[in-house]
Order: C-alpha cells, then sequence, then structure tokens
C-alpha cells in the first residue's frame, strides 16, 4: 500500500530513501540489519509457510534479539493482517493520504 510511504517519510526525512523502498526495496541503499528485517518481513508477508529457523537465525547474526524479532514479526504480521482486510472489502483510501503525500493528488 503507497500510502504507507508518507507516514515513513515524516519518520526518516529521506525522501530519496522512501522512493527506493518504494519501488523495489531490494535495491534500496540499506545497511545489513534493515536488509535483513525486510527479507524476513517480505518472506514472513508473502511466504509464511516457507519462515524457517534459518530466517530467525539471520536476524539475530543482523543484530537483533529476540524482543526485537519478536517486534518484527508482529508488526510484520499485523500490517498484512490489515492490508488484506481493507483490500478484501475493496476498502478506497481517504482522499486524506493522497493529498498529503508529495506528488500525488487525491485525483
Amino acid at each position: 500500500m503507497q500510502h504507507h510511504g508518507a507516514g515513513l517519510r515524516r519518520l526518516i526525512k529521506d525522501d530519496a530513501l522512501v522512493e527506493q523502498l518504494k519501488s523495489d526495496w531490494r535495491q534500496a541503499n540499506l545497511d545489513d540489519a534493515n536488509r535483513a528485517m525486510l527479507t524476513y518481513a517480505a518472506k514472513l508477508t508473502l511466504e509464511p509457510w516457507n519462515v524457517v529457523e534459518d530466517d530467525i537465525l539471520a536476524l539475530r547474526q543482523a543484530g537483533f534479539s529476540d524482543t526485537d524479532i519478536l517486534d518484527i514479526n508482529q508488526i510484520a504480521g499485523y500490517y498484512a493482517y490489515v492490508n488484506r482486510l481493507a483490500q478484501g472489502l475493496g476498502v478506497e483510501l481517504e482522499d486524506f493520504w493522497s493529498e498529503n503525500e508529495p506528488g500525488r493528488s487525491a485525483e
């Protein structure tokens, strides 16, 4: 969902990185820990049945604690859940999201 980019932009204040992440996070300029986190989150979102212990070990090797890994898991799972609810019901974004994202209009 594209509207999450607006919130990320407010948090990290790096328009170029946000655009990289929105177009293809695999090509974005990320450190090893963030790349490992996004690799795990993508796998958990797109193919959770293929998540194995080595995926967790990769996060630990990237410097994440077990608490961090639980947080990553829960946040990725929550967003997957909420996005599926919205998409499954055909929910349209409020005009607010389009109006407040640079370069986008409500139309």
